[in-house]
């Protein structure tokens, strides 16, 4: 991920954090139960504590009601082989281009074509980046 899309995060997030207190449904929810002894079926309490970031990234990721709720959306999806040839391609033609200026070949492997794409979305703003 690169600094432009951490930063959408970041403001996503705390965006995200000046309301999450108000609205439960966006709480995670640790259940401790202690039975009462009087006739055991009831518990005591329940305790509930805010998504951190990392939780509510990933629920944006998973949840498209919860996404769409805070104006995040965030897709990450495998590049088909042929979407990373053309990748090695443009790289190996600008590579080429440059070398044959300077007058040498250098050659472009699999192993530094990008295998992700991620793609994030908040406040009408959006940016992609490739990942290995």
């Amino acid at each position: 991920m690169n600094k432009e899309q951490q930063e959408l995060l970041d403001e996503a997030f705390n965006q995200f954090s000046k309301y999450k207190m108000e609205n439960f449904y966006d709480m995670r929810w640790d259940v401790i139960i202690e039975m009462n002894t009087s006739d055991n079926t009831k518990p005591n309490f329940v305790i509930g504590r805010p998504l951190i970031k990392e939780e509510f990234i990933n629920k944006c990721k998973t949840d498209s009601e919860f996404s769409q709720r805070w104006g995040l959306k965030i897709d990450e999806r495998e590049l088909s082989d042929d979407e990373r040839s053309e990748i090695r391609d443009m790289q190996y033609f600008k590579n080429n281009l440059y070398q044959a200026l300077k007058g040498s070949d250098t050659k472009i492997d699999w192993e530094n074509i990008p295998t992700k794409l991620i793609t994030i979305t908040y406040n009408d703003k959006t940016i992609e980046s490739y990942e290995s």
